[in-house]
């Protein structure tokens, strides 16, 4: 009789075990990044930084007195699996607090499980301003609307001399969204909007759109799409003879990538970034931010990552530092500490501000964004 009971014991055990209602030995934090499709090199420039960061707070004894785990899964650049990726995160890996999505669009297809399931979750890169205006109290982004980059523009365009901009954007949330963000602030500014443009994220031939934009008299041409596609367009552009300016938004432009892929046709662009990983001295937290790329090259990773890789240790230390302030690891309550926390990040004080319809806000915190260019094949802050 003793011995059946003790299986039976051991057997409900084990069964608890597997169900997770035995206290965990790790607090888990699920990732939702592209690895692999049409955003793969940014994503997993983001999943690289995030590691770093779980390593690092580990290091120093984890939190709540256990190891942080990242449950870490690819959306393959696809909204569809974005959704599909947080809902196993939640119901079959029981992450209370995840990190994603990259893209907008594949952010915006996520937003929907976190308020079925009512879990948090750290935006680490998007920029489309519907992400804090629709009424998701489950979102908090550490990254730059498009709005916000469009004001922190505002005040060096009359130094650019800006009198009309043409509009090359990948056809998105994030791209349209920026086109209008833009665009409205031009209009204010008195700068004439011509040509609006856009090109499919799996697109590798933007020759007609440059024709047409080549042909408009616009001096300036604003580009907002990720990395492999701007070397395309830089090249294309050389290639067609194209003389405006460039400027490019979104702060995922990995300017050292550009170089060494687009060569002299990156000459004389400029980038709208979020991160200075060339002048740690100007960052807003220059210890942390040498740390962090010490701890990236130790690693072997090229320096091009940079500027898109602290996002995810930005974004892991976010969610961190909430599910400390909360002292358990639910979502309910990682979510209430959210509004209190204060992170020093790479990129300034993380620091939430309620955004969005009353009573269902979203979390916004304001980062730097900065103005580069590269010339004769470096990088560097432009003169103003």
């Amino acid at each position: 009789m003793r011995s059946t009971v003790g299986r039976v014991s051991m057997i409900a055990l084990a069964l608890a075990l597997l169900s997770g209602t035995v206290g965990a030995e790790t607090i888990k934090i699920g990732v939702n990044e592209p690895m692999t499709g049409a955003f793969a090199a940014s994503g997993t420039y983001v999943v690289n930084g995030a590691k770093i960061a779980a390593d690092e707070i580990n290091a120093k004894g984890g939190i709540l007195g256990k190891q942080i785990e990242l449950v870490i899964e690819d959306n393959k650049s696809n909204p569809t699996e974005a959704a599909a990726v947080a809902e196993k995160l939640i119901t079959r890996d029981k992450v209370p607090v995840m990190m994603g999505a990259w893209g907008s669009s594949l952010t915006l297809a996520v937003m929907p499980k976190l308020m079925e399931y009512e879990t948090p979750m750290v935006v680490e890169t998007s920029s489309s301003g519907k992400i804090t205006t629709s009424g998701n109290p489950f979102i908090f982004r550490i990254s730059p609307p498009s709005a916000i980059e469009a004001v922190a523009f505002k005040g060096i365009v009359d130094k650019l001399n800006l009198k009309k901009a043409d509009f090359l954007v990948i056809n998105n949330d994030w791209g349209r969204g920026t086109a209008e963000d833009f665009g409205m602030m031009f209009k204010e500014k008195g700068i004439v909007v011509g040509l609006v443009e856009t090109m499919d994220q799996g697109a590798q031939d933007m020759s007609a759109q440059l024709s047409k934009i080549k042909g408009s008299d616009s001096e300036t041409l604003i580009v907002t799409t990720a990395v492999d596609q701007l070397t395309l367009i830089f090249k294309q552009a050389t290639a067609l003879g194209l003389k405006k300016r460039i400027i490019t938004t979104g702060g995922s432009q990995n300017p050292d990538q550009i170089i060494a892929q687009a060569g002299a046709a990156a000459n004389g662009t400029m980038h709208l970034t979020t991160f200075l990983p060339w002048f740690p001295e100007k960052t807003p937290n220059p210890k942390a931010t040498e740390y962090f790329i010490s701890e990236w090259r130790k690693r072997g990773f090229d320096f091009a990552g940079c500027t898109e890789s602290f996002r995810g240790y930005d974004g892991i230390r976010t969610a961190a530092a909430a599910i400390e302030k909360a002292g358990r690891a639910e979502p309910a309550a990682i979510k209430a500490a959210m509004w209190s926390i204060d992170v020093k990040g790479l990129n300034g004080d993380i620091i939430f501000k309620k955004s969005g319809p009353e009573g269902k806000e979203s979390g916004q915190s304001q980062p730097n964004v900065y103005l580069i260019e590269i010339n004769d094949g470096k990088i560097g802050m432009k003169t103003l």
